[in-house]
């Protein structure tokens, strides 16, 4: 009995199986996780924190506790993600607490307790670390994993287009320092703090301070071209692999479905790893039909006899 309600509360928390339980757990977590940054950041706000000073330590509280559970309930089911034969409960448990959404879940009530323990410790840091709930909401999209997947897969032209701005960078940095440093020595006082300005102007556009001599003219004329140059080619590189990162999980969704459609029937066993395979890509019931369509359409043509 309690080996299946372990089992039955990782699949609704870990969303393998995909029935109105795991639906409402995840819809219930995510509002809530929604609510808390919402909160955190009305909070900010003094007259309203003053207000409702009361109003946002219970809903703390209240959230806390819920997330507090969450990660206990996740430590302990855990145990079920692999057999006996594969590692037992000890691996599933630790590969969750020392994961990516473990340090999340973990980092996310921490502040709490870590006020109770330490009083005086400052409330913005404190804030920064519940502020970190926000990434528990990645767990139910795939958008940070297909954006770190894509820039992995692409991490040669990604290497390429950082090294060109770090090159970019030294060049133009020193030869402001040296055409403007004499001249504004309270802005360019060093290589260093120039290299600061050349990064703020290829981030916003503008370093916030204006040239005096011409070539220093010429130089931010120049910083302009290649912080536009830089930022298209970085745009596209990742576009690209992002795109292709989409087009590279159709393949393998279509691939399985070509498999388990081989001998014409879906068994319990394939539905089942097609949905578990559809909710890790992130797929939409759209495309997940479509190409389901398209593969039994070449199924039917290929089994019609010539017209010959």
């Amino acid at each position: 009995m309690l080996k299946t309600l372990k089992r039955r509360i990782f699949e609704v928390l870990e969303g393998s199986v995909h029935d109105r339980s795991s639906r409402l757990c995840e819809i219930f977590i995510a509002s809530v996780v929604v609510a808390n940054v919402v909160a955190i950041i009305l909070e900010s706000e003094h007259s309203l924190h003053e207000k409702f000073e009361h109003a946002f330590h219970l809903f703390d509280m209240f959230s806390v506790a819920l997330f507090s559970a969450e990660y206990v309930l996740r430590v302990w089911s855990y145990a079920e993600k692999y057999s006996a034969e594969n590692g037992g409960a000890w691996r599933g448990r630790k590969e969750y607490i020392f994961s990516f959404y473990g340090f999340i879940d973990f980092f996310g009530t921490m502040p709490f307790y870590a006020q109770l323990l330490f009083p005086g410790l400052d409330l913005r840091v404190l804030r920064i670390f519940r502020l970190m709930r926000i990434f528990k909401l990645s767990r139910y999209n795939s958008a940070l994993a297909d954006l770190a997947e894509a820039i992995k897969s692409e991490r040669d032209s990604f290497t390429s287009a950082m090294f060109l701005l770090l090159i970019s960078c030294l060049l133009c940095s020193s030869l402001i320092y040296i055409a403007e440093g004499h001249l504004q020595p309270e802005v360019f006082p060093s290589i260093p703090a120039t290299m600061k300005w050349f990064i703020l102007t290829i981030i916003s556009g503008w370093g916030n301070v204006d040239p005096v001599s011409i070539f220093g003219v010429v130089l931010v004329v120049i910083t302009q071209v290649l912080a536009i140059a830089l930022a298209a080619i970085l745009t596209g590189v990742v576009a690209t692999a992002y795109t292709t990162q989409v087009k590279r999980r159709e393949a393998i969704y279509e691939t399985e479905i070509r498999e388990a459609l081989a001998d014409g029937i879906i068994t319990g066993d394939e539905a089942e790893h097609l949905e578990k395979l559809k909710a890790k890509f992130g797929m939409s019931d759209e495309q997940v039909n479509a190409i389901a369509q398209q593969v039994r359409s070449e199924k039917k043509l290929a089994a019609m006899p010539d017209a010959a």
